[in-house]
């Protein structure tokens, strides 16, 4: 229990050191930047400190989808720097996510920098256009930014390429657990109730649905050498 309570002392302090660098980088780039500071022990209400305006995020709000991929890679997370993505507003969002570690290397949370860089992308596709050049570089995904885990869990149940086209009773066994596989990496089963969140969502019982994670975590045996079981 001691130890537990001195690692949990240590992040605590982490974060609290960090708390007036998120208020400095968002004074430094301006009105168009925005610093999130993430506890990942608490995925419902990760955000422990923001500054500036960018997704709308607010202290209490939950983690969005990237944050909850990195959730899911546990220790082996790494930092993912410079990525853009599209929030559902349409803005074009140039970001960076750095993990947090503890003395021991676990990762338990997450500095984000946010710039909004849609008027940079604006005056790019002018200039593209004015200097006649086409073909403009590839459209980034859309990310869920809020303060409601639901939310965030909703938006990557509805982005999955099985269900786009297909409800639940069209999929057959493999693409089930192929759905909750995918569903398991992106971090969604990390958030509390999102067993009974996505069993709700897919017609299905929360047993049912535990069933289906259990069986989407065990590896497949291998086939004997020279015949089939």
């Amino acid at each position: 229990m001691a130890v537990v309570e001195e690692r949990d002392a240590e992040r605590e302090a982490i974060l609290a050191a960090l708390a007036p660098v998120v208020d400095g980088i968002a004074a430094t780039f301006g009105p168009v930047c925005e610093v999130v500071l993430h506890d990942y022990r608490r995925p419902e209400g990760s955000v422990v400190a923001v500054a500036g305006s960018v997704t709308g995020r607010t202290v209490g709000g939950a983690m969005s989808e990237i944050g909850m991929r990195v959730l899911a890679r546990g220790d082996e997370a790494a930092d993912e720097l410079n990525y853009l993505t599209r929030t559902g507003t349409g803005a074009l969002v140039k970001s960076s996510t750095m993990v947090l570690r503890d003395s021991t290397g676990a990762v338990f949370g997450a500095l984000c920098v946010n710039v909004d860089v849609t008027a940079v992308e604006q005056a790019h596709t002018l200039l593209g256009a004015l200097a006649g050049l086409g073909g403009g570089p590839a459209e980034p995904p859309v990310t869920t930014f809020g303060n409601d885990i639901d939310a965030v869990v909703e938006a990557i149940l509805d982005d999955h390429r099985s269900l786009r086209h297909r409800g639940w009773g069209r999929l057959d066994r493999e693409e089930r657990l192929r759905l909750f596989r995918d569903l398991d990496a992106r971090g969604v089963f990390a958030v509390r109730r999102a067993v009974e969140q996505v069993a709700g969502r897919l017609g299905i019982s929360r047993a049912s649905a535990y069933s289906y994670l259990s069986q989407s975590r065990t590896p497949a045996d291998p086939t004997p050498a020279g015949g089939t079981t």
